[in-house]
Parts: structure tokens; C-alpha cells; sequence
């Protein structure tokens, strides 16, 4: 397992405008087919497991629950730009038997699956927000160039209906500040998901713990005079 040293994990993601909207913006879908893969998956290989026909059903569960893993992963260090340490147990050399028990008893690989279904929920909820931030924002940052295409009676937060372009300007003016605001929020919310994927689906309490305690010092008795 890499070193999970805060020099390689980090604590403070400063992902880009870009990277963090496409990453917000991808949450939700991805979500869904993790929500749905997991979620199948789990149901038809325990429901069919006393018949052993689940088996291979839950080890392909796993399988793809750590692929899926390993791609999130590199999605948060593509376009958040941070590392995830990778934190699954060396496998054995030999014997399918002890690798397969090795990924059974690796708690990196049921924080997998639960990141997986929780992709869902937190996928929504980045999703409204940014498309809501930002649509908003943009809306009424151009509304000076296409209002006057709007059809006749059409208000603006229900009681606006501008006539000319400096009825607009201070609308506009609200666009851009929202705009502001989406940029700031995006990036934010862009970390905090960065901070989340590393607690998650980085290498456990335990394991940091371990990797950041202080290294003994070698004892070397004094050469006797």
C-alpha cells in the first residue's frame, strides 16, 4: 500500500474552475450507475447465494466495486487535482483462495461500495446546485442581449417584465454577482468532494495513523573507552 504522508495525501484541494464543474456535473450520472451496479449486483448474488449460483455474482460485485473505485480515484486527481493513495493490502503472491480472502477482509474494499451508493445522493445535490447557481446566474447575466426575444408577459421572478435594456442592467448586475458566487461555490464544493473521496476511498484510520507516526530511531551504543 503507498504511503498514505499527508505530503502525498494533502488536506487543502484547490481544484480548478473547470475540473471541479465537469466533476460536479459527471457526479450525477456516475452515481446513478454506481447506485444501480451495487445495488443489483448485491440483491440478485445474496438472494441467490444459498443455491451458490450468487457466488460469482458477489465477486463480480467486488471486482467492479474496486474498478469503479480505482476510477474515481483518478477522476478526483484528474480533475480536482488531488491524490487519492491507492489503500488496498497487498495480495498474496499465490493461491486464489487467499486473494480472495484478502479482498473480503480489506476494509478499503467495502468503502468502496459504500462511496459508491452514496454517489447518488451526493451527486444530486452537487448537481442542483451548480446547474441552479449557474443557470441563474448566466440568465441574468445576459438578459440585456435576449430580452427583448422574450415572449410578450414574460416576468422575470414572477413580476418583472422589462421593456428596455437599462430595465436589464441591474438584473444583469445580480448575474454577475451570482456568477461570483457559482465560481467561488464550485470550487468549494469541488474540495470539500476532494476531502471526501480521500477519507473515503484513501487508506483507513488505522493505516494513516501508521503511515504518519514518527519513524524510530536506531540506537547506536556509545564504543566503550
Amino acid at each position: 500500500m503507498a504511503s498514505a504522508s499527508s505530503e502525498l495525501d494533502g488536506s487543502r484541494p484547490r481544484p480548478h474552475l473547470l475540473g471541479a464543474l465537469v466533476f460536479l456535473l459527471l457526479s450525477l450520472p456516475l452515481g446513478i450507475a454506481g447506485f444501480v451496479g451495487v445495488v443489483t449486483l448485491a440483491s440478485v448474488g445474496l438472494g441467490t447465494v444459498i443455491v451458490w449460483a450468487g457466488i460469482p455474482v458477489l465477486g463480480l460485485l467486488v471486482l467492479l466495486s474496486r474498478a469503479a473505485a480505482r476510477f474515481e480515484r483518478t477522476r478526483v486527481r484528474t480533475l480536482l487535482g488531488a491524490y487519492v493513495v491507492t489503500p488496498y493490502r497487498p495480495m498474496p503472491e499465490t493461491g486464489w483462495r487467499a486473494r480472495w480472502r484478502a479482498r473480503l477482509l480489506d476494509g478499503a474494499t467495502w468503502r468502496d461500495m459504500a462511496y459508491l451508493i452514496l454517489l447518488l445522493p451526493i451527486g444530486i445535490a452537487e448537481f442542483v446546485l451548480v446547474v441552479t447557481l449557474w443557470s441563474t446566474g448566466l440568465g441574468l447575466a445576459a438578459l440585456p442581449l435576449y430580452y427583448s426575444f422574450l415572449p410578450p408577459d414574460s416576468h422575470i421572478f414572477g413580476y418583472f417584465d422589462p421593456a428596455s435594456a437599462v430595465e436589464t442592467l441591474p438584473w444583469a448586475a445580480l448575474g454577475v454577482l451570482v456568477v461570483a458566487l457559482s465560481i467561488a461555490v464550485t470550487r468549494a464544493v469541488g474540495g470539500l468532494h476532494a476531502r471526501y473521496a480521500r477519507l473515503v476511498l484513501g487508506p483507513g484510520p488505522r493505516a494513516r495513523r501508521i503511515a504518519d507516526a514518527p519513524a524510530p530511531t536506531s540506537f547506536s551504543p556509545s564504543p566503550v573507552a
